[in-house]
């Protein structure tokens, strides 16, 4: 894409009429985990801002484990589970309330919403949380979202709420993905550089080629860095969502159409179903090897996946995981989830559906991975 053909930031900004912002741990708390309440209230004046030019805000927020640290007496941010899971649990009702206290000066309600991964990749519950979303917005709410982190094992996490961001952005049918953090955009080399140049935007791929991403965040209280935060915005931009990255201080200027931080033009087109969310917000818990023929009828034909065109089962997983097609190198060409059972399918494996609904009954004549709950990757 060349600078003529580049959309005007400020056209960008002023065209979104519905903006998913995410704001980072280290951006709303103290050093010791605490909540910061001057932190909380100048970002709810920008989106009360963005509100009332008629603009429709998603917020993503991390925080809630951060700000349970110091009501635990926790120091750090713990590594294990069940820990992290006790501190959201305490922190999260301080964080919405919070942002309740804030927003009601305003005159704005917000609305919680706790996502685990299995909430939107089954068929249903995608659409149930996409119209939750749709009802929560017309009714004129700002609504808050994160991750479950009470009740979310490792198996089943976002990882960060940076991708959970991008993934809602897509979600919600989002204008604009905006990325507050403690970084005021990205930097060709390690910010504290004094070489080091903010990059105004990023159009392709190859415009990442030669950047130092770095590592994760060393701030004690969360999980991202510039690493997830380059996950996140291919995601957005891959399904059509331009993306800001900025710093917090920075809010209200990136979202009237200033010039702050690092735009990353979209790379590819929206596409309108709940795949995205397999294809990046799963762990496949085991792997079926396709032989050639259900590889082709699978990356070319689109079809869906039967019994006789597995060779192979690995893993450990249950009806309705996700599991990963590969071909005979064990090379990935797919994501679905699987309608059966790892201990069902070694019976299963190369027989026809007709042969296996004579011997077996009608349960065993469906599709191994529906076409509709299977991803090419």
């Amino acid at each position: 894409m060349t600078d003529r053909e580049a959309p005007d930031r400020s056209d960008l900004v002023a065209g979104a009429r519905r903006v998913v912002v995410k704001v980072g741990s280290s951006s709303l708390t103290t050093a010791d985990g605490g909540i910061d309440p001057t932190r909380i209230r100048q970002l709810v004046e920008v989106l009360a801002a963005a509100r009332g030019r008629g603009v429709e805000v998603v917020l993503v927020s991390s925080g809630a484990i951060a700000a349970g640290l110091a009501p635990l007496g926790l120091r750090r941010r713990p590594s294990a589970l069940a820990t992290q899971q006790a501190a959201a649990s305490v922190g999260q009702g301080l964080l919405v309330h919070r942002y309740q206290e804030e927003l009601a000066r305003h005159g704005l309600v917000t609305g919680q919403v706790l996502l685990t991964v299995d909430d939107v990749i089954r068929r249903a519950h995608y659409r149930n949380a996409h119209q939750t979303f749709a009802k929560l917005l017309e009714l004129g709410v700002l609504p808050i979202v994160n991750e479950n982190d009470t009740v979310a094992t490792s198996e089943i996490r976002f990882g960060d709420n940076d991708r959970l961001a991008a993934l809602v952005a897509h979600l919600v049918h989002a204008d604009l993905l905006v990325l507050l953090s403690d970084v005021d955009g990205l930097y060709d080399g390690p910010p504290a550089h004094p070489a080091s140049r903010l990059i105004p935007a990023i159009r392709s791929e190859a415009d990442l080629a030669s950047v130092d991403i770095g590592s994760v965040s060393t701030s004690g209280v969360g999980t991202g860095g510039m690493a997830t935060k380059i996950d996140a915005v291919r995601i957005a931009t891959g399904a059509g969502v331009p993306v800001i990255l900025t710093s917090a201080d920075q809010a209200a200027a990136a979202l009237s159409g200033s010039d702050v931080g690092t735009l990353f033009q979209v790379t590819g087109k929206r596409r309108p179903t709940r795949l995205l969310w397999l294809a990046h917000a799963t762990e496949p818990k085991g792997s079926l090897v396709l032989d050639p023929g259900a590889v082709a009828a699978v990356t070319e034909r689109r079809a869906s996946l039967l019994a006789a065109g597995i060779t192979a089962v690995t893993g450990v997983f249950s009806a309705g995981d996700p599991v990963s097609l590969v071909d005979e190198q064990h090379r990935a060409v797919a994501r679905g989830l699987v309608n059966f059972d790892a201990d069902e399918l070694p019976g299963l494996l190369g027989r026809s559906s007709k042969d296996l609904s004579r011997e077996l009954g009608s349960a065993y004549e469906r599709e191994v991975v529906h076409r509709d709950d299977l991803i090419l990757l």
